[in-house]
């Protein structure tokens, strides 16, 4: 076992390896007699193929099903009898599991985590595949395909990278890909990517980190480690010409989106994205939302953000057009605006974007399982949790000039996707 330490951080943070490469980074605080659980697994839709898309989300499913020593379902129910709440979420390039239990359970679920780790495939059958299977298609029908607005993101994504590129599938997958996976293909897949070397385990909340550190090693310890994975790579991604669709949907509002690809999340034109986003629309005092919602009224809504993605990132703006407004219009002031990015905008706008982010990660530090969250993050992409307090440095740093930079180079009509989502006749 190796030892990380942090000095430099405001928060106590400690960071381990096992013998088998399972990271361990524990943040003690005794506030309140919880403790927040959190496993990030390296794995997400990128590591999926084009023909097989969808098995990242499948086994965020499968993993709830039971394991050699834990019953179908039972997962949620020993948490849930002690009190605790647990859950799973899938992404383009991760996969968690967490829990947040009163602090003298956290055995349990480290037991529940370690147990499915090393001990899913023996509880894995034809049946529990299939049951999940159709779990999975139901979804896709309820949130995507019959949902208004629901494949909109999916197409922007299809129509920003390219096919082979490891963005272009949704995270759900496709469904005849989901009705294709066969029980070998997931059996590999898992040995593949749930193994501790691929893994990052964050424990926060009023653990003792000697005591809590032997626990972990207890449960994982004698896991075995894979035998490593290729890591997923792509080409920079800049449009050539601009992609414009239009997609007839059961909606009663039309919405305009306008998306353009970006540096990966880290790196420092991600980060002036992020800030750019938050002064164009973050509030209902920033210029766009005002002039699109207030003094035009063309718009219903109006949101800007940048995608946290691992190796490159989309930039996107949606808005929601009033009625009996045409969305070419709603496209043209957003336009006018983004044309204004390729100047710096005004020292008062920057702060106020500044000073609202810098709000939002404090607000979010408050609650122990966001804390536990963003240590597995920072730890899987960037193999340092102390970013934790250092992450908002990166927003200090830029000026108005980068975020000019951004404007000019990225966010021009020839970089972008439109799709205008209307109403079906």
């Amino acid at each position: 076992m190796s030892t990380t330490d942090h000095p430099a951080t405001r928060l106590p943070i400690e960071e381990h390896t096992l013998g088998n490469g399972l990271r361990v980074v524990l943040q003690p605080d005794s506030t309140l007699p919880l403790v927040a659980i959190n496993l990030w697994y390296h794995v997400g839709s990128k590591n999926e193929r084009p023909g097989r898309t969808g098995f990242a989300h499948l086994f965020e499913h499968m993993l709830f099903q039971g394991s050699e020593h834990v019953g179908t379902n039972d997962h949620f129910r020993y948490v849930q009898q002690v009190g605790g709440v647990a859950n799973g979420s899938t992404w383009y390039d991760r996969t968690n599991y967490y829990e947040t239990l009163p602090a003298n359970q956290m055995e349990l679920g480290l037991w529940l985590e370690a147990d499915r780790m090393g001990f899913l495939l023996p509880a894995l059958d034809e049946s529990k595949l299939e049951n999940q299977r159709e779990v999975v298609m139901n979804e896709r029908r309820q949130h995507v395909d019959n949902q208004p607005y629901g494949r909109a993101m999916e197409r922007v994504h299809e129509l920003l990278y390219p096919p082979g590129h490891p963005y272009h599938w949704p995270v759900i997958g496709y469904m005849e890909d989901i009705a294709a996976a066969t029980l070998v293909e997931i059996e590999e897949f898992f040995r593949t990517y749930y193994v501790p070397d691929n893994a990052v385990l964050s424990l926060v909340g009023d653990v003792e980190p000697a005591a809590a550190l032997a626990a972990i090693e207890r449960y994982f310890g004698e896991i075995p480690s894979g035998g490593g994975i290729d890591k997923v790579t792509a080409e920079p991604v800049q449009l050539a010409a601009e992609q414009r669709e239009v997609l007839a949907d059961d909606v009663q509002l039309a919405r305009v989106y306008l998306a353009f690809p970006a540096a990966a999340f880290g790196e420092p034109e991600w980060y002036a994205a992020d800030l750019l986003s938050t002064a164009l629309t973050g509030g209902k005092s920033s210029p766009l939302y005002k002039d699109l919602v207030y003094t035009r009224e063309l718009a219903q809504d109006v949101v800007s953000y940048v995608l946290p993605l691992e190796i490159g990132s989309t930039f996107i703006i949606v808005a929601t057009v009033k009625p009996d407004i045409d969305p070419q219009e709603v496209e043209k002031v957003i336009g006018e605006h983004l044309e204004k990015t390729a100047d710096a905008p005004p020292q008062q706008e920057l702060e106020r974007a500044r000073n609202q982010l810098l709000t939002a990660h404090h607000d979010g530090l408050q609650a122990v399982e966001q804390r536990a969250d963003l240590l597995s993050l920072y730890t899987t992409y960037f193999s340092d949790p102390s970013r934790l307090d250092r992450e908002m440095e990166s927003y200090e740093k830029l000026t108005g000039e980068d975020l000019a930079r951004f404007g000019r180079t990225r966010l021009v009509p020839d970089n972008r996707v439109s799709l205008h989502v209307v109403p079906k006749e």
